[in-house]
């Protein structure tokens, strides 16, 4: 399942955008400085004084945008959607006053859109920022993004060319390295994500640059690597929900499956991010503990329900999650859907993998095959296609393919890498 950034960067704290247009957005208010005991009661205290300014000024534009950004952090960290309408409706709000230069705003209702998977949306607003601002550092993040998720990688190419030759905040570096590692280019990712953490004193942001460290080391089948940045960036954020379940999944590719138990309790407890109740419901799976397992997928269920309901395209998530645990005919249609919104590898694999599952073998090898000429070493792409091959018989290239994503990432999945390593047995007999 693909993990937004916009979702995994708020939860690190997010600068809420400065109260001056002149400004990039990124300047952070005095109340998430203040010594708030945890960054959600630092986003309420924010909110709390920004709506009391707004009741004496209606017409504060940057105020407007400043609530709206708050908002929108704080849907990202509690994994609450219900707060993205009210983040549209203070942007919304402040982009009416000043509809034709107001671009913090129309940088905020991008990041608003990534967050929602509407990657279309944002790459307009994203344009529309740059165009009134060319230096806006943050729009051309909210660029990047969306460029790589509807799997326009050259003009992705020439956005994050410009943004490192500005000067980018952390999220603008990392929104960069994401483009990097999905073209396979890790070295590059890395190169930049060490560059984030060089510059940077923030303990929000070194906490972020030890994430993506740690997910780039995890993706490639290092987890002792990716354990040590989790754990370093727990030191800098021990709060932190996505460093806490990095952390597991380093656990459970290093066999520690009670203490990764553990960390998951804590993180489902806390949040209700899909990616997290499935991490966790596979690893309870592949350990028999089925009921405890099918109480995650309820909650993803209802996590699901309240995504839909609040504006978010998840047909992406749905999709990965039923041609998995649920309903081949349902995975099909849910990624032919996302596949008409967007072409990038993510939803060419799952489209390949949810027709594999219906017995579409020979439809499924063509998004199966394109999802790996993207250039990211993925291990999970890589299985998908070696299963799809051997579904039709091309035996030698399923073992290629399978040796591959083994080699890649042999903890690719707490139940897949088990599956794969018995497929590559059955085939190279």
């Amino acid at each position: 399942m693909v993990a937004v950034l916009a979702v995994v960067v708020a939860s690190f704290s997010r600068p809420a955008p400065a109260t001056s247009s002149t400004h990039q957005v990124g300047s952070r208010p005095a109340t998430l400085d203040s010594g708030a005991t945890s960054t959600h009661e630092a986003l309420s205290a924010t909110i709390t004084l920004t709506r009391k300014r707004l009741r004496t000024n209606q017409a504060d534009e940057p105020s407007w945008t400043e609530l709206g950004s708050a908002y929108l952090q704080l849907a990202e960290i509690t994994g609450d959607p219900t707060y993205f309408p009210r983040a549209e409706e203070a942007l919304e709000r402040s982009l009416a006053l000043d509809p034709a230069n107001n671009w913090n705003a129309m940088t905020e209702l991008g990041a608003l859109a990534n967050a929602r998977l509407d990657f279309t949306q944002a790459l307009g607003w994203a344009r529309q920022a740059t165009d009134v601002n060319a230096y806006a550092v943050s729009a051309y993040g909210v660029m990047i993004e969306a460029l790589t998720q509807l799997g326009d990688y050259s003009a992705a190419s020439v956005a994050v060319r410009r943004v490192l030759k500005l000067q980018p905040g952390t999220t603008a570096f990392i929104q960069a390295a994401e483009y990097f590692e999905e073209r396979g280019d890790n070295s590059s990712a890395r190169r930049i994500l060490l560059r984030a953490l060089a510059e940077t004193n923030e303990p929000s942001d070194l906490a972020l640059c030890r994430y993506y460290l740690g997910e780039l080391s995890s993706n490639q089948g290092d987890p002792r690597a990716a354990l040590r940045q989790f754990q370093l960036g727990l030191l800098t954020n021990p709060d932190s929900d996505p460093l806490l379940a990095g952390r597991a999944k380093a656990e459970v590719a290093l066999g520690r499956r009670a203490a990764a138990l553990l960390d998951y309790a804590t993180v489902t407890h806390r949040t209700t991010q899909p990616q997290f109740l499935l991490d966790n419901a596979e690893l309870l799976l592949s350990l028999g503990r089925d009921g405890e397992a099918e109480q995650q997928f309820v909650a993803l269920a209802t996590a699901r329900q309240r995504l839909a309901t609040n504006g978010v395209a998840n047909d992406l998530m749905i999709a990965v999650l039923e041609a998995d645990h649920g309903s081949a005919t349902a995975a099909v249609r849910h990624a032919e859907t996302e596949w008409r919104r967007r072409k990038g590898a993510p939803v060419a694999d799952a489209l390949g993998w949810a027709l594999h599952r219906a017995g579409r073998d020979r439809e499924a090898l063509g998004y199966a095959a394109r999802a790996n000429r993207v250039g990211r070493r993925n291990a999970t792409y890589r299985y998908h296609l070696g299963m799809i091959e051997l579904a039709l018989g091309h035996r030698a290239a399923a073992r290629l393919d399978l040796e591959r994503a083994l080699q890649i990432n042999p903890y690719f999945s707490v139940l897949q890498a088990t599956v794969a390593r018995r497929a590559l047995i059955a085939v190279s007999r």
